[in-house]
């Protein structure tokens, strides 16, 4: 492509590639996608984006193009790969002009000159380096800046890189460059301070970009660059400077406004401060040690002393608290239980952690998480009035940043409690004492405070479970508590019951539960919504306990069914929704049978609510949930569900509708579950069944659920089902068995086998074309016992049950092997039974020897030959199944039994489903 020539025509393209009119935005990305590989159009690409006369939309086109050629072409073993001559040449020029006057096309080239960083730098590249560090040295602000972007972004590409090799390189790059960074940062930090006084806010905000582009190249080199940083004196001293450069940037807040760009940014420069020290924790813990005490006792200072006053923002405490918290719990800083097994190097840390947090430390951290950092804000109180269910939402882990501090200390809190329970239970406890007795309403400080303490108590539960008589405290302490019903004492309503919900699988007396549920039954009622809800999740959390007595639950059922589907409807946001409709399932799946009385109001409702949640896919994932645990709650009277229920399932398992990528996991257990509780087929389940074909073909990690229905089908209605879809699902088996693993084969088998077994007359035609497969397998003496045991299944059951169809078999597989039937028919025999021990279940023991046993009548000499062998393995079989009778003597067969013998449902027992009683009646048939 000739460059000149080339030029204009390619730019023409480009800014018809910029139109929003499709007619000729779609042809000119054709032509664009037709010269990717023709040599030159990367350097036309070059002079373009580097020309600040022309369009800045095509320009920005132009980079992205050429970005994206560097991943497909730049490589030397890719197709049609440009030439070293043209890479050569772009090098160049990629690195002749740092003046690009866009930030945004600014970012795209410092990236694509990364790209290339990666494949050719050192060694086909390597001036990029010093040319960098030279250009960063100029006087020109703009040059100035885009070469520290570059130097960034080529810095951040190469420490990524993960092969040993290039770890070698980029040690040796940073060990070369790091004193250069080192003072280049200091540089513009220095400079930043001198300006933060002068009032100039543009050149503030200038030398604060280049302090934090500086500081993140520093970032990448400290961490990533060195094998023991701890060796190197500029790599420690740079990083026990940070802690008086923090400092000094958390003063420079008082001067900086609240609400504008340099607040952002100076904002951003202490948080990678903060990030230096963690991801340097985190890589290095050993080398960090020399760091614990002076990052302890900043962290510590700023966060719980007034120190931090007016200087402190949310998200640098949340870091702060992150970097106490990972010293608290590193694992390189825990001694062996035998102090002689641990390394000097962990003793060394462990002896400085137990020197900072002495009891005074640790009683004043847990004092102030409690006291300040758990208390309700201003700020969330009004949330909790003007948003009940947003401030629920973000209670219970919403993605909002602006109340990331709560959790923050939660898991602070619990990790340091775990880590020094000793000191701090004691300290705990005493908090605890002083709230004891009904607190004033009027007292507003007095309630948060509780709340907080409450708080605490419930995340230390596990570490509390010697120190707290809970059940005394239940019945004392909290349940009059919870019985106050003024407005403002929602807030310790609401924490008490979740302090409950906290406690109750940790220390909770089976007879306290009847309490416990009249006192949700009357939650439910209350007339603060963010209770209600924090009550079902309360609710939720008892009926999931191991210790969970449905007799103790069935009194309360029906108010509490009641009650939350009430909170069921009154609630809007999607999340809130689905949390409820969890809550209902666990009381459904809990209950089963007994459910059954009152789900009418919500097998009216939820057709309403899944019309409602088109758009929210996460919702009817819950919807599909609930309909799984009340079909099987309702058990044969789900068929009443099926207006509703089948179209569900329809859409929920139709790949070519967009929602199954999220409903089909829970919509193939709802048809299943259906299918297992179905009394009988009915013409619109039977039709759902297209969409099992295109199932089949995906072969993902459904598919074990998958042959679960088509099995489901089989025991409900073989000769409807089988006369309609056999054929096609003989068809998608045969390609399964090709492509799956022994696994999948064995469960194709499998469903063939139960096919065979319910319906003997029709199956071995429905079938026939996997059959020979299967008589192959056994005369070759298939190698993996399980896929060879399910074979012998197989066949035992064409043998037994249609003998007619077994010689017409046998005498086709003759052909095939070119052999007579009598000696094709001897060899299977001698391979039966020589496999026999493949087979490991009872029943297909029993099975194979009766199916040998029925050739025995015949006069084959072939046959006679083989008697001996028949035999043995029959006795084997018959020693497998016979059991003595301990009362007569007598043995009999362990795999009948008869009705008088039939096992009763203990109470704790799910009861039979429709399909476990049709197994049942066709296994008492089988022999």
């Amino acid at each position: 492509m000739d460059l000149n020539s080339a030029s204009t025509v390619v730019l023409q393209v480009l800014t018809q590639a910029t139109s929003q009119d499709t007619a000729v935005l779609k042809p000119a990305e054709e032509q664009l996608k037709q010269w990717e590989t023709q040599p030159g159009f990367y350097s036309v690409l070059l002079n373009i984006f580097t020309n600040h006369t022309l369009d800045i939309n095509v320009r920005w086109l132009a980079v992205l193009y050429f970005k994206n050629g560097i991943d497909r072409y730049w490589r030397r073993v890719a197709p049609h790969a440009l030439s070293e001559e043209e890479k050569s040449t772009l090098r160049a020029g990629l690195i002749t002009n740092f003046n690009e006057p866009i930030n945004q096309i600014a970012t795209q080239i410092a990236v694509l000159i990364a790209k290339v960083a990666r494949l050719d730098c050192p060694r086909q590249w390597p001036e990029l380096i010093p040319t960098l560090i030279e250009s960063v040295k100029v006087q020109d602000d703009l040059r100035q800046h885009r070469a520290l972007l570059t130097f960034y972004h080529v810095t951040k590409t190469l420490a990524s890189k993960r092969l040993a090799a290039d770890r070698k390189l980029f040690y040796d790059l940073a060990s070369g460059i790091y004193s250069f960074a080192c003072s280049l940062w200091n540089h513009h930090t220095d400079t930043f301070l001198q300006q933060v006084s002068s009032g100039n806010e543009a050149a503030v905000l200038s030398s604060l970009e280049r302090t934090l582009l500086s500081l993140k190249v520093l970032r990448k080199l400290t961490v990533n660059g060195f094998v023991e940083p701890h060796k190197n004196m500029e790599v420690m001293g740079f990083l026990h400077g940070i802690f008086e450069r923090l400092k000094q940037f958390l003063e420079c807040s008082r001067s900086i406004g609240t609400d504008n760009i340099c607040r952002d940014r100076l904002e951003k420069t202490i948080i990678l401060f903060t990030k230096v020290l963690l991801d340097f924790l985190d890589q290095h813990p050993f080398s960090f040690t020399p760091l614990i005490q002076r990052s302890l006792e900043f962290s510590v200072s700023y966060v719980f002393t007034e120190v931090g006053e007016g200087v402190t923002f949310e998200r640098f405490i949340v870091q702060c608290m992150n970097l106490i918290k990972m010293i608290v719990k590193n694992y390189a800083y825990k001694p062996s239980k035998n102090f002689e097994d641990s390394s000097p190097e962990t003793l060394e840390a462990h002896k400085i952690k137990m020197a900072f947090f002495t009891y005074p430390t640790l009683t004043e951290i847990c004092r102030r998480l409690v006291s300040h950092y758990f208390l309700l804000t201003e700020e969330e109180l009004t949330m909790w009035e003007e948003d009940p269910e947003g401030f629920t939402v973000e209670e219970t882990g919403g993605d909002s940043w602006k109340y990331s501090l709560r959790p923050c200390t939660e898991v602070l809190f619990i990790d340091i409690f775990h880590e020094y329970n000793q000191t701090l239970t004691p300290v705990l406890l005493e908090m605890m004492q002083t709230l004891q007795g009904p607190t004033n309403v009027e007292d507003m400080n007095a309630l948060l405070i509780k709340d907080a303490v409450y708080n605490a108590v419930g995340l230390a539960a596990y570490e509390l479970f010697d120190s707290v008589d809970f059940d005394q405290w239940f019945k004392n302490q909290l349940l009059p508590e919870l019985q106050v019903i003024h407005n403002r004492y929602k807030p310790l309503r609401r924490r008490v019951i979740w302090l409950i919900g906290q406690w109750i699988s940790v220390k909770f007396k089976s007879d306290l539960r009847p309490m416990l549920y009249e006192a949700i039954c009357n939650l439910l009622q209350d007339q603060d919504l963010v209770v209600r809800i924090e009550t079902a999740t309360t609710l939720k959390l008892t009926v999931d306990d191991f210790e969970f007595r449905t007799d103790q639950f069935l009194p309360y059922l029906e108010t509490m069914f009641t009650l939350l589907f009430q909170l069921l409807q009154q609630v809007t946001e999607c999340d809130t929704k689905m949390h409820v409709l969890h809550v209902l399932s666990c009381v459904i799946e809990r209950v089963n049978m007994q459910i059954r009385p009152y789900v009418g109001c919500l097998v009216q409702y939820l057709p309403l609510l899944w019309k409602q949640s088109e758009e929210h896919n996460m919702l009817r994932c819950a919807i599909l949930t609930t309909l799984i645990h009340l079909v099987q709650g309702l058990g044969a009277d789900s068929k009443n569900l099926y207006p509703f229920l089948l179209p569900v399932i329809q859409l929920s398992t139709d790949v070519s509708q967009p929602p199954h990528v999220y409903l089909l996991e829970d919509g193939l257990e709802l048809w299943l579950v259906t299918l297992e509780n179905s009394p009988c087929i009915t013409p619109e389940l039977l039709r759902i069944f297209q969409n099992m074909s295109p199932l089949l073909e995906l072969s993902s990690e459904s598919l074990r659920t998958c042959f679960k229905i088509i099995n489901g089908y089989i025991f409900l209605s073989s000769t409807e089902f089988l006369q309609t879809y056999a054929v096609g699902l003989c068809q998608s088996f045969c390609e399964l068995l090709n492509e799956i693993t022994t696994e999948g084969q064995v469960q194709v088998l499998k469903v063939v086998e139960n096919a065979l077994k319910v319906n003997p007359v029709l199956s071995p035609q429905m079938f026939q074309p996997i059959l020979p497969c299967v008589f192959r397998g056994i005369i070759e003496g298939e190698r993996y016992p399980v896929v060879m045991s399910t074979y012998l299944g197989v066949m035992g059951r064409v043998l037994l049950q249609n003998t007619s169809f077994f010689s017409s078999l046998l005498n086709e597989m003759a052909h095939k092997f070119n052999q007579e039937m009598d000696q094709l028919l001897g060899n299977m025999i001698e391979m039966w039974v020589d496999r026999m021990d493949n087979i490991t279940q009872p029943e297909r023991r029993k099975l194979s020897a009766l199916a040998l046993l029925s050739l025995l009548p015949s006069d084959n000499s072939v046959i006679q030959d083989k008697f001996c062998g028949i035999i043995n393995i029959s006795v084997e079989g018959l020693h497998d199944v016979m059991t003595e009778d301990p009362e007569t003597g007598t043995y009999k067969d362990c795999m009948l039994m008869s009705h008088l013998e039939e096992p009763k449902v203990t109470e704790d027992e799910e009861p039979p489903t429709e399909q476990d009683k049709r197994k049942k009646m066709m296994e008492e048939e089988a022999f």
